[in-house]
């Protein structure tokens, strides 16, 4: 019995890591379409998050089925507790990834270079997406933290952002639509770090049987 719950199990964290590797790749490939100005690339980019909506359903799938075929205590029961609230999350960032994307081709090539912050801001969040997911394979408690204190980055960078497109919808009319858009973008990017940081803390959840929130 515990060999199949251990087999059933390692397909958990096969298939998570497989989910988080199409969110790390949507991302990333939504970053670049934005910072090269590439509409085709970020139509193509769009398409993915199919994937990760099917991949939420499997995963939710096989959750249900250890919980109730096996009836799994203590930290085996927090894994995958964890990995059900997870999912969400994970599905959140494939949605606001595909949401940047839908922006891009109203840019008109346009990629926000001319803002220092946007830039490391999308690499800043793709880094607190893969090491989220990193932290959940590998059950590590320190890494975690770290996704968690990351967070202070994008937030920051976002607020600079913010303060420097309200700037622009002031003092230039003619940008004014650009700098919503771009404003938007930031948004999508620093919410999607907020996803990380919860991943991160349902990580510390499935190792500790203590959640921040409680």
């Amino acid at each position: 019995m515990r060999s199949r719950f251990d087999e059933q199990l390692s397909l958990l964290n096969k298939k998570m890591t497989q989910m988080g590797a199409e969110c790390e790749e949507l991302i990333a490939r939504v970053a670049k379409a934005l910072l090269n100005g590439d509409i085709k690339a970020a139509r193509e980019a769009k398409a993915c998050g199919r994937e990760i909506d099917q991949m939420e359903r499997e995963i939710e799938s096989i959750c249900l089925k250890l919980l109730l075929q096996q009836q799994p205590v203590a930290k085996d029961l927090r894994i995958i507790s964890a990995a059900l609230k997870m999912i969400t999350d994970m599905e959140r960032i494939g949605d606001q990834a595909e949401d940047i994307a839908e922006i891009i081709p109203f840019l008109n090539g346009r990629t926000g270079a001319e803002f220092a912050d946007f830039k490391p801001m999308a690499e800043a969040t793709c880094k607190m997406v893969t090491d989220s997911i990193d932290a959940y394979v590998k059950q590590d408690v320190a890494l975690a933290k770290a996704v968690i204190e990351y967070d202070d980055v994008v937030d920051d960078a976002f607020g600079r952002m913010k303060d420097m497109l309200i700037k622009m919808i002031s003092e230039n009319k003619a940008d004014g639509e650009y700098a919503v858009d771009l404003l938007m973008i930031a948004k999508y990017f620093e919410r999607i770090g907020d996803h990380a940081v919860n991943i991160a803390e349902w990580v510390e959840f499935s190792v500790t049987g203590v959640h921040k929130g409680e």
